[in-house]
């Protein structure tokens, strides 16, 4: 699902809601989140999850093309964390494939 899928959704489900207004609602709570995680907060919303930012120490990688190694610095990554309802509403939805053998 998309942004735009998002605010298409938002706008058939409540009629009263322009498009343009839900694209501005959408547009905030992301924008919010953004905010928030760039401040180093930890953002939570209840029955959906939380997102907080998980730290990445500098490593050595490699450039895959050459092999050479290549310093990668140490940086902050945004993390999700599905919440319990999410988890359980997924696990409700989603029917179990059969395991396949790899050949």
């Amino acid at each position: 699902m998309t942004r735009s899928d998002i605010i298409t959704v938002l706008a058939s489900r409540f009629h009263s809601l322009v498009a343009k207004d839900a694209e501005i609602a959408v547009k905030e709570i992301l924008d919010a989140i953004g905010i928030a995680l760039a401040q180093g907060d930890r953002v939570e919303i209840r029955g959906f999850g939380s997102f907080r930012l998980n730290y990445r120490p500098a490593r050595t990688g490699r450039n895959p093309k050459s092999g050479e190694p290549v310093a990668v610095a140490a940086k902050y990554v945004p993390h999700f964390q599905a919440g319990k309802e999410m988890r359980e509403r997924v696990e409700q939805s989603v029917k179990p494939a059969p395991l396949q053998r790899a050949a």
